[in-house]
């Protein structure tokens, strides 16, 4: 009887990025396994396309959050409940909890399996599982702890790696916000491009706005390609500014979905971005990626000669969530636009499209 396992990483677009790898890893244990992910809507886009994926079960959080809000708790309980069955009636046997919270452990005990795994837990999630895995410090490679998982479940090393997937509509979707942004008729073909990813969570992960207005038109000058701004609805106002800054800079954050958003990382040259979702995308999808890292390092080996890691070893570094700077992160103001240039002349891409300038 082939084995039925629920994948539980309900949220962060970076997170689930960096967890695909073990889509593949997973099929290479247990070719013939039932694999499913439960997320919430937010990243479903990110995943419902993938063809390694049996399914794609959504949580409907946010609609249960308004239910409680307008306290129709009578339908809300409804709701639970039916919830409940449907993911019991799948029958799983193994129930991976990999974001090791409290909310993502109680999924995989209402989930039925026998088999629990939760990596790293914490909030008392370990109690809701049959087995738990710390997560190790000092493996610099990118999804370091869910590798480590899937060589605990037996997987091959050669089995991991990361799995991004979409499907033609949101090719199409990218097209068409592509050649809208760069004025083409269907007939055109779209220049090569770059992208920059500036935006993500937190403001001690953001590197400045001025010097991404000072990057961009650099890399236009040296390389010849165009640069693709890209970031989410909540992006706006902060991308207008760097828009504002800088002639010539293409600005569609917002203004494509998130799977869109994906085809577009995939057709660019070169990807330069912060500690976000879209940057680990750029490594997932093969594209020359350089991550400009501060107070957040999640890893430093990229797993690919075409992606590096730009980050400031400082004594305070890696800080997380708990800057002891002032505010200045200072570890970020070591980035500059010229020491940016110079590490993304290092990638060979890059290189091979100087050269083929120059000749």
């Amino acid at each position: 009887m082939s084995r039925r396992i629920l994948i539980v990483r309900l949220s962060a677009i970076g997170d689930v990025v960096m967890a695909s790898g073990l889509i593949p890893a997973l099929r290479a244990r247990w070719p013939d396994a039932h694999l499913a992910w439960l997320a919430e809507p937010p990243v479903r886009e990110l995943l419902a396309d993938n063809p390694r994926l049996d399914e794609v079960i959504v949580w409907p959080r946010g609609e249960w959050r308004q239910l409680a809000r307008e306290r129709r708790y009578g339908e809300l309980a409804r709701r639970v409940r039916a919830f409940v069955r449907e993911l019991r009636a799948r029958h799983f046997d193994l129930a991976l909890d990999l974001q090791g919270l409290l909310k993502s452990a109680i999924w995989t005990r209402l989930s039925g399996a026998p088999e629990r795994l939760a990596l790293g837990p914490r909030e008392g999630a370990q109690w809701l599982a049959t087995r738990a895995l710390a997560r190790r410090s000092g493996d610099v490679r990118i999804g370091s702890e869910y590798r480590r998982l899937a060589l605990e479940l037996g997987a091959p090393e050669s089995g991991f790696r990361l799995d991004l997937a979409v499907g033609p509509a949101a090719h199409a979707a990218a097209e068409q916000a592509l050649r809208e942004a760069f004025g083409l008729d269907e007939t055109a073909p779209i220049p090569p491009f770059a992208v920059i990813a500036p935006f993500t969570t937190r403001p001690q992960k953001h590197w400045f706005a001025e010097r991404w207005a000072a990057l961009a038109p650099q890399l236009t000058q040296q390389s010849g390609w165009p640069v693709v701004m890209l970031g989410g609805p909540g992006d706006r106002e902060a991308a207008a500014a760097i828009r504002e800054a800088t002639p010539g800079l293409i600005d569609l954050s917002g203004r494509t979905r998130l799977a869109a958003s994906v085809a577009i990382i995939a057709q660019a040259r070169l990807l330069i971005g912060v500690d976000t979702g879209l940057t680990h995308m750029g490594i997932a999808l093969g594209v020359p990626t350089l991550a400009l890292f501060g107070s957040t390092r999640p890893y430093l080996d990229t797993g690919s000669p075409d992606a590096r890691v730009l980050w400031s070893a400082r004594a305070c570094s890696p800080c997380r969530r708990h800057p002891t700077c002032g505010g200045t992160f200072d570890c970020l103001r070591d980035h500059t636009p010229a020491s940016v240039l110079a590490a993304a002349r290092t990638l060979p891409a890059l290189q091979a499209r100087l050269a083929e300038r120059a000749s």
